[in-house]
C-alpha cells in the first residue's frame, strides 16, 4: 500500500483493493487538489476536518462509531473526546483504524487526552499510527509519545502541526522527535509497504505535503 499525507489530519492510504482518505478540509484551510476515493472517514465535525464532499468517487462516509467491511477494507471507529473535559470544551473525536492489505493503521483524529486502558484494548495491536502532536487543539508532543509508546506501532506518522499560515498557533514538529528520542529527519513524498516489509521497532516517519 502506499500512503502519502494531504495536509493537516488528512492521508490517502491506497490499498490494492480501496482507496481511503482521513479527515478531508475545506477549500478555507487550503486546496487538497483534485482527489478521489471509496472510503472516506470524518473523525469530527469541524470543516477543517469533515470535508467530504470535495472527494470524487466516494462509495461510503464513515462519521460514526461501529464496524464496516467495504471494497476488502475492515474499518473500526471507536469513541474519543476532542478535548481532555470529556468534550466539554469540543466535543466528541473518533479514533478509526482499517486493515488494508493485511496492514491495520490507526487515526487518532484530534484526540485531545489520553487514551485509557479500555480503548487501549478496543484499538489493539495495529501497524501504523497517525497522532496529533500539535497540542492547543489535540494532544501535545509528550502525550503523543506516550500514546505510541504503549500502542507500539511498527511505523509512527506525527500529523496536525505546525506547517502553515493556517497552523502557525501550533507547536511544531520538532518536540514529538524530541519526545520519542530520535533526530529528525527529512520528509518523504510517500511510504510504501506490505506486511513484510514491516521494521521490528517503532519509526518516525515525517511524510511531506503532496497534492
Amino acid at each position: 500500500m502506499d500512503i502519502t499525507y494531504l495536509g493537516r489530519s488528512c492521508f490517502k492510504i491506497k490499498g490494492k483493493q480501496a482507496t481511503i482518505i482521513t479527515d478531508p478540509y475545506s477549500p478555507e484551510y487550503g486546496l487538497l487538489g483534485k482527489q478521489s476515493a471509496n472510503i472516506v472517514t470524518v473523525s469530527h465535525g469541524h470543516s477543517d476536518h469533515n470535508y467530504a464532499e470535495g472527494i470524487d468517487g466516494v462509495t461510503k462516509v464513515l462519521s460514526r462509531c461501529g464496524e464496516y467491511e467495504i471494497s476488502g477494507v475492515l474499518v473500526n471507529g471507536f469513541p474519543s473526546y476532542h478535548d481532555a473535559m470529556e468534550g466539554a470544551e469540543r466535543g466528541k473525536n473518533i479514533i478509526f483504524t482499517y486493515t488494508v492489505d493485511d496492514v491495520t493503521i490507526a487515526h487518532l483524529g484530534d484526540l485531545g487526552h489520553i487514551i485509557d486502558n479500555s480503548l487501549f484494548e478496543g484499538i489493539g495491536n495495529i501497524d501504523v499510527l497517525f497522532v496529533p502532536v500539535g497540542s492547543i487543539y489535540t494532544i501535545n508532543a509528550k502525550q503523543a509519545a506516550t500514546i505510541t509508546r504503549t500502542l507500539e506501532p511498527k511505523y509512527v506518522i506525527p500529523m496536525h502541526y505546525q506547517r502553515d499560515s493556517h497552523s502557525q498557533e501550533l507547536d511544531p514538529v520538532d518536540n514529538f522527535f524530541k519526545e520519542m528520542g530520535v533526530n529528525k529527519h527529512e520528509a518523504v513524498n510517500k511510504l510504501t509497504l506490505t506486511k513484510a516489509s514491516l521494521p521490528d521497532a517503532t519509526t518516525v516517519v515525517l511524510l511531506d505535503v503532496v497534492k
